[in-house]
Parts: C-alpha cells; sequence; structure tokens
C-alpha cells in the first residue's frame, strides 16, 4: 500500500514539475517581443544569395551609393548614366519599403495568431492543472475492466501531454525568433531612411551638375559667341560672285592652291561645302547637267517628295524690296543673280534650268504667291535691276511656269552653292549622298564642276584678313593645344571662358597660352589623326594618336574646339570635314 501511495504521490510530482515548466515557458516567452522568420513574397530582386535577404540587398544598394563616383564637370554621358543608376536604385529602395510594409503587416497577423494560441494555452494549462488536483492515478486501473485498457489510457495521456509540450516549444521558438526579426526590422528601418536620404543628396548633387552641363555654352563669353559664329559661318557668298580662283594656300595637296607650310607633321582642316546644305547644290546640279541629266531629273534628285507642275498659274508681279512691285516673269527673274551664266556654254544648261524653277518657286513661296515681299540679298535670292538677257534668261523663258509643288502649294525650295556631296534632312527636305553611282568623294557631282568650295581649307576672314597666317596649315602642337581645349570643354579641369584663340591683336580675350592649356588636357603633341564618315553626310568622330595615347572624339564636338581655339581666322564651315596630315 505504501509503494502504491509512493507512486501516486511521484506522479503527482512529475505533473506538477511539468505545470510550472509551463507556466515558466509562458512568462519567459510572454515577457519577449514579437516578430516573424515567414519569407516574403514581395522582396525585390537584389541577386541576394537567398529569397527575403533585406540586409543583403540594402548592404549592396549602400556598396552602389558608395561607388558612384563624383561627376565630371560637364560630362553629360557620366551624368547621363549616374541619374540612371540613381534611378534604378530609388526603384529598388521603393521597392524594399514596400516588401517591409507587407513583412510587418504579415507579422502583425502573425502576432494576433499567436496570441490566440496563447489563449489557448492558458485555458489548456487551467484545465491541465484541474485536472492534476483532482487526478487519481489508479482511477485507469480501476476504471478499466482490464490492465491492458488501464496502460493504453495511461499511455495516451502521457502522449497528449508530450504534444502539448512540443506545441509550446514551437510556441516558444516563434516568439524567441520574433524578438530577433523585431531588432532587425527596426535596423533595416535605419538603415533605409539613410539610404534614401543619402540618394535624395546624390540626386541632388547630380541635378546641379546636368544643370552645369546643359547650360555651360552660355557661360562662354560674347566674343566667343561672335568667334564661333564668324568662323563656323562666315561663309556667305553667292556662286554667281564667286571669284575664278579662291585665294593661295586653301587647297589640299596636290592641288592648284597647295602651299607647303614646310613642317612636318603638319595638319589642316578642310570643309566640304557650306554652309546649310539643303535642298539642291547649284555646282551639284551643274555636275549633273555636265553628265547629261536633265533639269527635271535634277529638280526630282534634290527636291524629293515634291512635284513639278509645268503650267503654273504664276502672278503677273512680286514685291521686290526697294524696288517695289515689278513683273514677276520679265523683271523679277531676269535680274536673279545666283549662278554664271557662263554655265550655259559649258555643258550645264539644264543646271540654269534648273535654277530658274528653284528661284520661281522659292519666291512664290516665301511672298505667299507673289502678295508678300522678298529681300534681294543672299538672305532670299540675290536680285539686280541689270536684267539678263543670255543663257539666264533663255533658260527662264523654257520653263516659264514650271513650279515645285508640296502639299498643294509652292515649295520653299532651299538652295546653295556646295553640299560637299552630300545633302542633309532638313527644313521639310531629304537628304542624298550626291555623288555618280555613290562615290563620295570622288566622283561628287560637286568635284566634277570643280566647284571652288567643294574642298577647302579656311583661313580668312570675308574681308581677306588672314590674322597673320599664311596658310591653314597647324603644327603637331598646335593641333594638341585644340585637344587640349576640347578637354577643358567637354571633360572640365579648366575655364571655359579662356578657350579662344591666341591671337589677342585679332579677337581680345584672356585665352590660355598654350602651356596652361596642356597642363590642363595633357597633350603635347599629335602623331596621327583618322576620320569616320556618318552615312547621313557629316563627320562622326575622329581619333587622333598622341603624347598620351589614342583619344576619340565626336565630330560635332572637335569642330566647335577646333573653332574656338584655332589660331586667326581658321575654321570649319561645315559639320562634313576632313583632317589633311603631311
Amino acid at each position: 500500500m505504501s509503494r502504491t501511495k509512493n507512486k501516486e504521490q511521484r506522479t503527482k510530482t512529475t505533473f506538477f514539475n511539468l505545470f510550472l515548466y509551463f507556466l515558466f515557458l509562458l512568462f519567459f516567452l510572454l515577457i519577449t517581443s514579437h516578430y516573424s522568420l515567414f519569407t516574403v513574397s514581395a522582396e525585390p530582386n537584389c541577386d541576394s544569395p537567398g529569397p527575403g535577404d533585406i540586409d543583403f540587398c540594402l548592404q549592396k544598394i549602400e556598396q552602389e551609393i558608395n561607388a558612384l563616383k563624383p561627376a565630371q564637370e560637364y560630362n553629360k554621358k557620366e551624368l547621363s548614366d549616374l541619374r540612371i543608376q540613381i534611378a534604378g536604385l530609388e526603384k529598388r529602395i521603393v521597392g524594399l519599403s514596400n516588401q517591409l510594409e507587407v513583412t510587418q503587416k504579415d507579422i502583425e497577423k502573425r502576432e494576433e495568431d499567436l496570441a490566440y494560441a496563447e489563449e489557448i494555452f492558458v485555458e489548456k494549462t487551467k484545465n491541465h492543472y484541474k485536472f492534476l488536483r483532482i487526478y487519481d492515478p489508479l482511477l485507469p486501473f480501476l476504471s478499466s475492466s482490464d490492465a491492458s485498457s488501464a496502460f493504453r489510457e495511461i499511455a495516451f495521456r502521457q502522449k497528449a501531454a508530450k504534444e502539448d509540450i512540443k506545441t509550446m516549444e514551437k510556441y516558444g521558438e516563434d516568439l524567441l525568433g520574433l524578438k530577433n526579426d523585431k531588432a532587425n526590422l527596426e535596423k533595416n528601418k535605419t538603415n533605409l531612411s539613410t539610404l534614401r536620404s543619402q540618394v535624395s543628396q546624390r540626386a541632388q548633387f547630380l541635378a546641379g551638375e546636368v544643370e552645369k552641363t546643359e547650360k555651360y555654352l552660355a557661360t562662354l563669353s560674347a566674343k566667343q559667341e561672335e568667334l564661333l559664329a564668324l568662323k563656323a559661318g562666315g561663309f556667305q557668298t553667292s556662286v554667281g560672285d564667286t571669284p575664278p580662283t579662291l585665294e593661295p594656300c586653301s587647297g589640299p595637296p596636290g592641288s592648284s592652291n597647295f602651299c607647303d607650310p614646310g613642317v612636318r607633321p603638319a595638319f589642316a582642316a578642310f570643309s566640304f561645302g557650306a554652309p546649310h546644305r539643303t535642298g539642291m547644290s547649284q555646282y551639284g546640279a551643274f555636275g549633273r547637267a555636265k553628265q547629261g541629266q536633265s533639269a527635271e531629273a535634277i529638280l526630282s534628285a534634290y527636291y524629293q517628295g515634291a512635284e513639278l507642275n509645268k503650267g503654273y498659274p504664276v502672278p503677273a508681279t512680286i514685291g521686290v524690296s526697294g524696288y517695289g512691285r515689278v513683273s514677276f516673269e520679265d523683271n523679277y527673274l531676269l535680274g536673279i543673280y545666283e549662278v554664271p551664266e557662263r554655265w550655259g556654254n559649258e555643258g550645264g544648261f539644264e543646271a540654269l534650268k534648273a535654277q530658274a524653277v528653284a528661284a520661281r518657286s522659292y519666291a512664290l513661296a516665301v511672298t505667299n504667291n507673289g502678295a508678300g515681299t522678298i529681300c534681294t540679298t543672299e538672305a532670299c535670292q540675290v536680285y539686280k535691276p541689270q536684267l539678263k538677257s543670255g543663257k539666264w534668261a533663255e533658260a527662264v523663258r523654257a520653263t516659264r511656269g514650271w513650279v515645285m509643288m508640296k502639299g498643294g502649294v509652292p515649295a520653299t525650295t532651299y538652295y546653295a552653292s556646295t553640299s560637299g556631296g552630300f545633302t542633309i534632312s532638313q527644313w521639310g527636305w531629304s537628304g542624298i549622298k550626291d555623288a555618280k553611282d555613290g562615290d563620295w568623294p570622288n566622283a561628287s557631282y560637286e568635284k566634277i564642276s570643280a566647284s571652288p568650295w567643294f574642298y577647302k581649307a579656311w583661313y580668312r576672314n570675308r574681308a581677306g584678313a588672314t590674322c597673320g597666317r599664311s596658310n591653314p596649315w597647324l603644327k603637331s602642337e598646335e593641333l594638341a593645344d585644340i585637344i587640349n581645349a576640347w578637354q577643358v570643354l567637354y571633360k572640365g579641369g579648366g575655364d571655359v571662358s579662356r578657350v579662344s584663340p591666341l591671337d589677342t591683336s585679332c579677337w581680345n580675350g584672356n585665352p590660355y597660352s598654350m602651356g596652361e592649356l596642356a597642363g590642363v588636357g595633357g597633350y603635347n603633341s599629335v602623331s596621327s589623326v583618322s576620320v569616320t564618315y556618318s552615312n547621313s553626310g557629316s563627320t562622326q568622330s575622329l581619333n587622333f594618336s598622341t603624347n598620351k595615347g589614342s583619344v576619340s572624339m565626336s565630330g560635332e564636338e572637335f569642330k566647335k574646339a577646333f573653332n574656338l581655339r584655332a589660331p586667326g581666322y581658321i575654321g570649319l564651315k561645315s559639320s562634313l570635314f576632313n583632317i589633311e596630315k603631311l
């Protein structure tokens, strides 16, 4: 009997100890914080080792931000790249922020579930405690018909107790995990806030740099703007006023206008044509006529998309600035001085006819079919009251009523002396490669017609002044000086306003000395240059071999640097140009 009482006492003690363990565990779990270990599917793809690794994403973003190198002043490409990086980082940070919100909502739900589990646990503990108070360990034996049934009931009760223990241990593990993750959440929120601040600051910095880049040309002095305008656009002359030969020393090696500078290596920039290169090339039309093309074919080539109306009802008169209203066909058109009449005797009569149609169409287009007034200079069309009676008059009469039409009205038929063998897409007209069988520049129609402007180096202004230069050729160090100017203009590190020619007697200003500019860019000599042309008729890029190795730049960048820094009046007139080396 005493053994039975001892066994009963041991059983009560065991259950009581288990009850105390449950109470202790509950107390420990209740004083800990909450959070979740669940993986949340809203996490952005940060290329992390595993899903749900917020710390890895935040660390990677911070590394990328720190790795963003400061933008070079005036370097648009790098600024653009950095802005793209910032946009990507901001997008990913927004994604992480959204993920944290989803995670927090998920945790709140799990906390509710755990709170419910806690209520069940407390209730179960109470019931279990009550059960222990009234439970008689002999009852299974007394209430069972046999010993086997009694032992099955005892085993069942032990198994149920073990399952309760496992459930509470899992509950405890979840709550312990929630405590750690709660700390991580607060850390991640703090890091995210810091990253947002860093991105915002970097974005503000980049915005300022981009603004400086976009506005840097505004820092050019008025003198620099004048210099660019004169060097790039100084060529404005009518073909009819072109002298038989240009000034000496403006041609490439092998030409009658070549002058040897006496130094090696030497470099010169040669422009292909000028100025606007849109519509009909007058010398190109002359070359096409010499190759047997008709006026209709010439007009069709240059004014693609327009139609030739050979019976247009032209007005009787037109307003001419300074002369009032004059007869359109029998006065105004006979006084157009745009191409030499001698072309008509040199195989170019069809070119005269094409010019007559272009002049007629242009005048009608810009005066609203003759109702308005047209100027008499190169800004419109050159007109003189000394009317012609030779081949030009014959071409005007042969094309009477011929007008190029576009959209049901007379077309604005732009034309210019020489396009360099390429007209460009502009002002409603398509650009073309203006060469026989596409063989440019060897078989350019302007070369066939011997245009004096087809391939020319410019070193005089319109008045003939040279600013002390006897030829357009540059020494190696002078070309390197222009590359240093490009460095300041497009890569930063210097004062843009001081990029101007050294010839202060011609341009005034406060230019860098060659030594000062070399100190910025570091280029001292050039040994060779290669040029790449685009299919649209411009110099696409240049590559120079220098004392610092190879350096490349776009044609437009070099043209600007060249016209701002080249000595005297040496300049590039066209976006299509070449660099020759002696």
